[in-house]
């Protein structure tokens, strides 16, 4: 991935110069997309200002929208993708959003989900905090973008973090180039905290979007089951797991029936809180889940599991879960591709139920 053209076409300092910090943060991502001083090219720093807390909190919150902002930004006019509000009928009332590729309806083969762990950082990231101090290429959702669209994937890039709005605030805080970010996203930056409410608000939950779970049902209803897809993959990242396992339980025909692989990454899902003793969900995930773990091990390295009903694991080829989903890219197109090769077209179906009636119906025969 070239990350120089994309840096120079859009310049992350182009959003700084419309800052209120634009003296305090004078950064922006070189050729590499790491983020460094435009001055001194130093990394970024927290304790810009000597012992005070704050402040310095201020600073980095509002380095967070700014790259919130940028991170959009980069989604529609980098890869391509189109902002798709929730619900579209909702006008007057507080909504939230996720973003999609132009074909991501209509691919009739292929069509990828991205789901993000929990946390103050929205669509397009997988961390924000990595963003900061290991680049784009580590904490952004971009390099899975690029990767899905060459190898001829639709893609749907979800928003689950974007739970409420606060009344509290006379207006939201608009961006440079006119994205809005709500005030509970910036409560939130600091508290590092995305169920807890920020203290002193008014928050009001977006309409189908209150919770991660809530979110993700919503699109799978309205956009993910109505696609013409008949592969559909998710790469999942932490609390995303647990989510999918959730929407897995709920809609279980369906999701048994269109997904065909998903990767879970250091994933936050229970198997036996979750699904239970149910075998079917049971077998469906051993056949077609994989986990990428933390680990000491090298990247593919199976690595053993406490459960033995759980979904085979390997090494992640890291011990850091932030950086965990860009060490395992590589790995994890590997396994959609051989996932999709091993294919075989079974139907789920519920079974029926068999009653006294009916065997002796048969047993008269």
């Amino acid at each position: 991935m070239n990350w120089f053209l994309i840096t120079q076409e859009l310049s992350f300092q182009k959003f700084m110069k419309q800052s209120a910090y634009m003296e305090e943060l004078k950064y922006d991502f070189n050729e590499k997309a790491e983020l460094r001083h435009i001055e001194t090219h130093e990394p970024f720093i927290f304790n810009y200002y000597k012992n005070t807390l704050e402040r310095n909190s201020k600073r980095y919150q509002a380095l967070g929208h700014l790259l919130e902002c940028y991170i959009y930004e980069l989604l529609e006019k980098v890869c391509k993708l189109h902002k798709v509000y929730i619900p579209s009928q909702a006008i007057m009332e507080p909504r939230s959003f996720f973003f999609m590729s132009e074909n991501a309806l209509t691919n009739t083969s292929l069509l990828l989900v991205l789901l993000q762990d929990h946390g103050v950082f929205r669509a397009g990231q997988w961390s924000q905090q990595t963003i900061v101090r290991h680049g784009l290429q580590h904490g952004s959702q971009i390099p899975y973008i690029q990767l899905a669209l060459q190898s001829d994937y639709g893609i749907i890039v979800l928003n689950p973090n974007d739970n409420f709005m606060d009344l509290k605030m006379e207006k939201e805080c608009q961006s440079p180039q006119g994205y809005t970010i709500e005030s509970s996203s910036i409560e939130m930056f600091q508290t590092g905290n995305p169920f807890s409410l920020p203290k002193g608000a008014q928050c009001i939950p977006k309409k189908y979007s209150s919770t991660p779970e809530e979110h993700t049902a919503y699109i799978w209803n309205h956009f993910i089951l109505k696609s013409t897809a008949r592969n559909v993959a998710f790469v999942v990242h932490g609390y995303g797991g647990l989510v999918f396992m959730d929407l897995l339980v709920q809609k279980k025909w369906e999701v048994m029936n269109k997904v065909y692989a998903v990767a879970l990454i250091d994933s936050a899902h229970h198997v036996e809180h979750q699904l239970g003793n149910d075998t079917q969900l049971l077998a469906w995930i051993k056949h077609h889940c994989r986990e990428w773990i933390t680990s000491h091990k090298p990247l593919d390295k199976p690595v053993a599991t406490v459960l033995k009903m759980d979904c085979p694991k390997v090494s992640a080829g890291t011990e850091n879960h932030s950086l965990a989903p860009s060490t395992s890219l590589q790995s994890i197109f590997k396994y959609l591709k051989n996932a999709l090769k091993a294919k075989t077209s079974v139907h789920f179906s519920r079974m029926p139920i068999v009653t006294r009636s009916c065997t002796k119906r048969k047993q008269s025969t």
